[in-house]
């Protein structure tokens, strides 16, 4: 028989409740308070300058009122300055735009932001030599955010550096690129072995061709059309026959990034991510999803390799077989990368890989169509190499003046602005020291469009600044970071510029284009530098009906 409990009980009950949020109280209030203003009058004490802090969003309310407001404008046709309107906090309020290389204090939420815009100090912080810098990680978003190489620390990365090298070595781009796909072109007879990512493009490329009008043009909006070309070639390069279970994740993942961004303005809030609210159920139902999807093809995959058949020549394969070899090399089941390594492994393929080469192409397409003087030459030089051939790999090696484009609008519009690292013990950077949990912003856009490293004419699109190489492009010779710096460098760099080569090719060999009427210039940033109402451009056949016919 039930006996309700006594008095002294219930109080010890209710007393221990009592200790028990004074004491989740008093980390909150460490955590959006005093430790906030602790660090704030250290950094202030070794004459860093910047915003103040405001109690728990920081700056976050600021700049999101001055990006509204900057995003409401668009800019004018062919201008690249864009740092005022992509970050008119940093730029105007903060003032790293008007004083380079001069470290600025901004609050991202309760956390110290340094923006440190002097590339010499921007390599230091990405060399990481010291090991007193780490990613800046969210515990909240953990479970949603890919947690794969670009995440990890000490010796974690380094050992998923280690297996996940042999991914990414250019002979093995060549493979997958070149030699992995047969596709029957005729009924008849097999009369063409086309790479994978030539296919994907191939279909794009006819499918505008086949709606040019009457008029011989067609309107086209590339950037929706080059993110569904990149998730396609990515499903079939990471996982060969199970490319449309790969296509399913790559769509999942798209929204699920887009509604993770939506809720980081919210995670200052305590528990807010642990709230039944309609968003955070719906990304929480999505990464379970994803997460199934590759579990199964991965248990797959690892059971036919157990039964004795090769691996395939996809990224997931070499992965595995990566992985096996450095568990056999070590002797230990347990140096290699467990399942759920794996699994966030092929999430950051789709993360690095399609929206990387997407928002690339996507800008080359527009600044070509901006300055078409430059898309005549870059075709001059591709049918020179190629002529109506299909581009082969020692071909794209010596493309000089694509690479040059490329590597211009990159510099111009880098898919991604900045780079953030975090001090997790005290360390010294150009003379300053800078207490533990600082975040350090190296600015790329800012460093990119500096002209007192670039010169003058830094906002012009001049590809050949890049003539004599990207060491002699600028006063800086490091000051080119689109995939970053020192050992973290993006490793799936090769594979973003190799993608995008071969589309421009099979695009510049067929296609002439400008800008369509309906183009509004207003780059933005989500995730990636992307166009906010689109990239619409407006093709035309370069090629008459015969010489179409000899690509198919």
């Amino acid at each position: 028989m039930w006996a309700p409990a006594s008095s002294p009980t219930i109080l010890a009950a209710f007393g221990l409740v009592g200790l028990v949020l004074a004491w989740q109280a008093g980390l909150q209030l460490h955590r959006l308070w005093w430790r906030p203003r602790r660090l704030e009058k250290a950094l202030r004490a070794r004459g860093l300058r910047g915003s103040r802090y405001r109690f728990l969003t920081g700056d976050l309310a600021e700049e999101s009122r001055r990006r509204k407001e900057a995003w409401a404008r668009p800019l004018p046709l062919r201008c690249h300055d864009i740092a005022p309107r992509v970050e008119p906090f940093l730029h105007g309020a903060v003032g790293v735009g008007a004083a380079h290389g001069k470290p600025r204090i901004t609050w991202f939420g309760p956390t110290p932001e340094v923006h440190v815009a002097d590339p010499e100090l921007a390599r230091v912080v990405l060399s990481n030599k010291f090991g007193h810098f780490e990613k800046v990680s969210f515990p909240e978003l953990s479970k949603l955010i890919p947690q794969g190489l670009s995440a990890h620390e000490g010796e974690k990365w380094a050992k998923h550096r280690r297996i996940l090298n042999p991914v990414f070595q250019l002979e093995k781009l060549k493979s997958i690129l070149f030699l992995y796909l047969i596709i029957e072109m005729s009924s008849e007879n097999v009369q063409l072995m086309l790479p994978v990512f030539s296919a994907c493009c191939e279909e794009l490329i006819s499918r505008w061709m086949g709606s040019i009008g009457s008029d011989g043009s067609y309107e086209v909006d590339c950037w929706p059309e080059f993110k569904s070309l990149t998730g396609d070639v990515i499903s079939r390069t990471a996982f060969g026959s199970s490319y449309l279970e790969g296509r399913r994740i790559f769509e999942l993942q798209g929204e699920l990034f887009e509604r993770v961004i939506k809720s980081i303005q919210k995670m200052f809030i305590p528990g807010y991510m642990y709230l039944p609210t309609e968003n955070n159920r719906k990304m929480h139902q999505m990464n379970k999803e994803i997460e199934s999807i590759l579990r199964g093809m991965i248990g797959k995959r690892m059971q036919a390799m157990k039964e004795g058949e090769s691996t395939k020549d996809d990224l997931l394969g070499i992965l595995l077989e990566s992985n096996t070899r450095h568990m056999e090399v070590n002797g230990q089941s347990n140096q290699g990368l467990t399942i759920k390594d794996i699994m966030e492994e092929c999430k950051l393929f789709y993360f690095a890989g399609a929206d990387t080469t997407s928002v690339l192409l996507t800008w080359t397409m527009l600044l070509l169509s901006m300055h078409p003087e430059w898309q005549d030459r870059a075709r001059e030089e591709i049918l020179g190499l190629f002529g109506k051939n299909k581009p082969d790999y020692d071909g794209l090696s010596r493309l000089k003046i694509v690479t040059m484009i490329l590597y211009e609008v990159l510099r111009l519009y880098p898919p991604f602005i900045e780079l953030t690292r975090k001090t997790y013990k005290e360390m010294e950077i150009g003379g300053i020291t800078y207490p533990a949990g600082v975040i350090i912003n190296l600015p790329v856009m800012f460093i990119h469009h500096d002209p007192e490293i670039w010169g003058s004419d830094v906002h012009e699109f001049k590809p050949e600044r890049f003539s004599e190489g990207i060491s002699k492009a600028s006063k800086d010779p490091g000051a080119f970071l689109p995939f970053g710096w020192g050992p973290r460098i993006c490793i799936g760099k090769n594979f973003a510029l190799l993608e995008a080569k071969m589309a421009l090719c099979l695009i510049l060999q067929r296609l002439e284009f400008e800008l369509a009427t309906s183009y509004t210039h207003a780059p933005h940033t989500i995730i990636s530098l992307h166009p906010m109402h689109g990239a619409q451009i407006k093709v035309k056949s370069y090629m008459t009906i015969s010489d179409y016919s000899v690509f198919y």
